[in-house]
């Protein structure tokens, strides 16, 4: 499968299901799969999403919710995981993580009826990066690692990219660049001052990613509705105790 294809989840669950999956260690991964939801239960996680399901996600909860023996857990209903970020994802649902915190996650809108791309949300360093158009891709590299040579974009994307997006900051655009550009950039720059960068990640490769904490726990992150344009800037200052007393 070339990068940034698709591929029907539920298809890659059955086709890892059979195949000798082993570690980089030569030990056996034995997948187990969980129930899946009931139309019930999928119409009340709709509600507390907020957005509609996308197809492949109902398509795949249906068969089953959770994956044990992949990553450290894959849960599609999100509810096992802990992680939000209004700001990143307005109703972004995780799907998986990694034990160390660090979450993959779906991000729903309201006007995507057959797939939601995937992101990988880290704090170390405190980045978020494209991962997959789709679950069935994110699946298909997860098993990838249980596969010799245990090549994996999620590994890849895991392991190395974070540090580099970090360290490099790459395709950021300033504020001007951004009034230059098409009309959703344009009005989502003229909503922010001048201290915005801005990034666009409408049509991203994978592992393309921006520094949610490039000016530590403090740094403002903007997101331009649903539209996967983000910006962010340096803190506010806060007045120094003095000013505060004597204004």
């Amino acid at each position: 499968m070339a990068e940034g294809d698709q591929a029907d989840p539920v298809a890659e669950i059955e086709r890892a299901r059979l195949a000798d999956l082993v570690d980089e260690d030569g030990r056996q991964v034995v997948l187990e799969l969980g129930p899946g939801l009931s139309q019930r239960e999928l119409e009340t996680l709709e509600a507390e999403v907020g957005v509609p399901l996308p197809g492949e996600l109902r398509a795949v909860l249906e068969r089953a919710a959770t994956i044990d023996g992949a990553l450290e857990q894959i849960d599609f209903s999100g509810r096992t995981l802990s992680f939000e970020d209004r700001d990143l994802f307005p109703a972004g649902l995780p799907i998986a993580h990694d034990g160390f915190g660090n979450h993959w996650v779906l991000d729903l809108t309201p006007n995507q009826a057959d797939v939601a791309p995937v992101f990988f949300a880290c704090h170390d360093a405190p980045v978020v990066l494209f991962q997959a158009p789709g679950i069935g891709s994110f699946l298909h590299e997860a098993f990838r690692m249980f596969v010799p040579p245990h090549a994996s974009l999620v590994d890849d994307v895991h392991e190395d990219r974070p540090f580099n997006v970090w360290r490099t900051n790459p395709r950021v655009l300033d504020h001007d660049t951004a009034l230059a550009g098409d009309a959703d950039l344009r009005a989502f720059a003229t909503e922010l001052d001048d201290q915005f960068v801005f990034v666009d990640l409408r049509e991203p490769e994978i592992g393309m990613g921006f520094s949610w904490g490039r000016y530590g726990p403090r740094t403002r992150v903007r997101r331009h509705g649903y539209e996967r344009l983000f910006a962010y800037a340096r803190p506010e200052q806060r007045p120094g105790l003095l000013r505060r007393i004597f204004g």
